[in-house]
């Protein structure tokens, strides 16, 4: 009885119905989910934007005006550094383990915990010690994305910054850019050590 009952099931699923309604099933799922991937993919990118970034006005009023005075804004290149470009990791796995972390940073701005310059600065330094402390933490990844120690000509930098370049650049040196480089592109808050 078994055997006739999974017969019966088996020669159910080769009907032409329930393999058209199968098939359109696996179709229809195929196509929405390239439709969510998309969608999803666009959502990300979009919070990717400096547009984006300072459409809160905590970083608009605050930390933008401070990189608009920055080479990384403006320089003899060209070149610009948006706000992704250093605080978020360009590969997928880090990319959405810091949009998570990034939800907290939201959740301080819908509970008014960082709504004003007043109440932005008395969170600064915290806030800037975790940025910091990721950084390290990926050993500066996202400058990587940029700058290389291949690609410096240690010729041309100052001496001081020759040395410590040559430094770092030492296999385990234990140092990251950002050890050195707090504050270039925001004003280190106070209580920061340089």
């Amino acid at each position: 009885m078994a055997n006739e009952n999974s017969k019966s099931l088996w020669q159910k699923l080769r009907s032409p119905s329930v393999s058209y309604s199968l098939l359109t099933l696996l179709g229809g799922g195929f196509i929405a989910g390239i439709i969510f991937w998309g969608g999803f993919n666009t959502a990300m990118e979009a919070t990717n934007t400096l547009e984006f970034c300072i459409t809160c006005h905590e970083m608009r009023d605050n930390v933008y005006q401070e990189y608009k005075k920055t080479i990384h804004y403006s320089n003899r290149t060209g070149v610009r550094a948006v706000c992704s470009d250093c605080h978020v990791p360009k590969d997928w796995i880090h990319k959405m383990q810091r949009k998570i972390q990034a939800s907290q940073e939201v959740w301080g701005k819908l509970t008014g915990d960082i709504d004003t310059k007043e109440k932005f600065e008395s969170h600064r330094l915290e806030l800037a010690t975790h940025e910091w402390e990721r950084m390290k933490n990926s050993n500066s990844r996202e400058c990587r994305n940029c700058h290389s120690f291949d690609g410096m000509d240690l010729k041309i930098q100052d001496k001081s910054a020759q040395k410590k370049h040559a430094m770092a650049a030492e296999p385990g040196s234990g140092k990251s850019c950002i050890d050195c480089h707090k504050g270039i592109a925001h004003n280190l808050p106070k209580g920061a050590e340089e």
